[in-house]
């Protein structure tokens, strides 16, 4: 069983014809198969896997993970809403929040969703309104690592409450009478080396023993896939993590007097490579020494090359041996708009199809209408059976102005 999503050249023809182009392309056999890796990452009885939804929020998708025995997080009002409608209960969600206004706040209440805050302010704010309530909190335990600076969460960022602030994070408990539940951390995404992470829970299991009331404590995810295909990373060894955590959490449980849940919340891990991302070639030409490849996946379809300088492998959909150096470009006005930098590439046409794989995480959820260019549909293959169904249709030009046609 292949561990990426791969077609044939009749394949992805077939399927811009029949859905357009762009599109992305899922494979439902890929994603229940990383589902079932991280539900078997932890011997613990009380272990919860818990997807990170912000990488991809599609209905479709939200559903096949729910039915895998997932629960979900959230980080806005709209991605509960969304995880409502896929079938998960207001007890699966945690509210993951950031810098959230007072409204967000009691909208997650009403709803009966467990609300995670992520500063002495906001969990103040909290108090104020709910005396005697119960919330978890998102801890920094002072340890980062990630892929770029720009999705490393621990250590020195904009999330959480830092260590040396628990005096005053127990003077609020205790000022408003709060019942803290459950107190989670994430330390950044895409991250392969098992150590920091480790670290990480090893920090955070030191402090949750102050905690007498807990129901949950959530390690986060960031667990990276490999992206790069002739220098591959290596995929972080869930088993030799697991080892590892299981038994710090026995010392811990041991220790604390009961079991509680254990969770974790991986995104990209799930869904990253369970797609592609297929698009056409438009345009030819050399400038300054240096040949451009044309395509109509601009950086409103993909960002993660232009925000993080992201490698992506390309799927050439053609019959050509010869190689050539190229930069494959987007449609954008904008001269970042590139999705590869002098990559050897197999010589392309007008027509040509291409193929971005490890879209699944951070492809469609960063999308926009940037340029005013429609976002494209989404297809999820069953290999099995041969099924394509469509789990999201191309914009059309009057979704462009139908929130401003009042």
């Amino acid at each position: 069983m292949s561990e990426k999503i791969e077609l044939s050249i009749e394949e992805a023809n077939g399927l811009i014809e029949e859905f357009g182009s762009p599109l992305y392309v899922y494979d439902e056999e890929i994603l229940r198969r990383r589902c079932r890796e991280v539900k078997g990452l932890l011997g613990y009885k009380r272990f919860v896997p818990d997807y990170s939804a912000k990488a991809n929020s599609n209905l479709e998708l939200l559903r096949i993970i729910h039915e895998e025995g997932f629960t979900v997080d959230a980080m806005s009002p709209g991605e509960i809403y969304t995880e409502l409608r896929a079938g998960f209960d207001p007890s699966e969600i945690l509210f993951v929040s950031n810098n959230i206004t007072f409204d967000e706040m009691e909208l997650a209440s009403r709803l009966g969703v467990d609300i995670s805050l992520d500063s002495l302010m906001q969990l103040k704010m909290y108090g104020e309104h709910h005396r005697g309530g119960r919330c978890a909190v998102r801890l920094n335990p002072g340890i980062g690592d990630g892929g770029n600076d720009k999705i490393i969460t621990g250590g020195h960022s904009k999330f959480g409450i830092t260590l040396d602030k628990l005096p005053q994070l127990f003077s609020i408990i205790r000022d408003y009478d709060l019942h803290i539940i459950g107190i989670n951390q994430h330390i950044g995404s895409l991250f392969y080396d098992t150590d920091n992470y480790v670290s990480a829970c090893r920090r955070l299991l030191s402090v949750a023993k102050d905690f007498p009331e807990l129901r949950f404590i959530d390690f986060g995810g960031g667990f990276g896939i490999p992206y790069r295909y002739r220098h591959p990373e290596e995929r972080p060894d869930l088993h030799e993590i697991g080892a590892l955590m299981d038994e710090l959490i026995t010392d811990f449980m041991n220790a604390y007097g009961r079991e509680i849940d254990v969770k974790v919340e991986p995104g990209r891990y799930i869904v990253g490579e369970c797609c592609q991302l297929l698009g056409t070639v438009t345009s030819t030409k050399v400038s300054y020494g240096e040949k451009y490849v044309g395509t109509d996946i601009g950086f409103n379809v993909l960002m993660r090359p232009v925000l993080y300088d992201a490698y992506h492998y390309i799927a050439v959909y053609n019959h050509e041996d010869k190689e050539e150096t190229v930069n494959l470009v987007g449609n954008i006005c904008e001269s970042g708009d590139i999705l590869a930098r002098q990559r050897r590439l197999p010589k392309l046409h007008i027509g040509d199809i291409i193929g971005i794989r490890d879209t699944g995480a951070y492809g469609y959820s960063m999308s926009s209408n940037y340029n005013s260019r429609l976002r494209p549909a989404e297809v999820l293959l069953d290999r099995s059976t041969g099924k394509r169904k469509l789990i999201r249709r191309r914009d059309t030009y009057e979704d462009l102005l139908r929130s401003m046609e009042l």
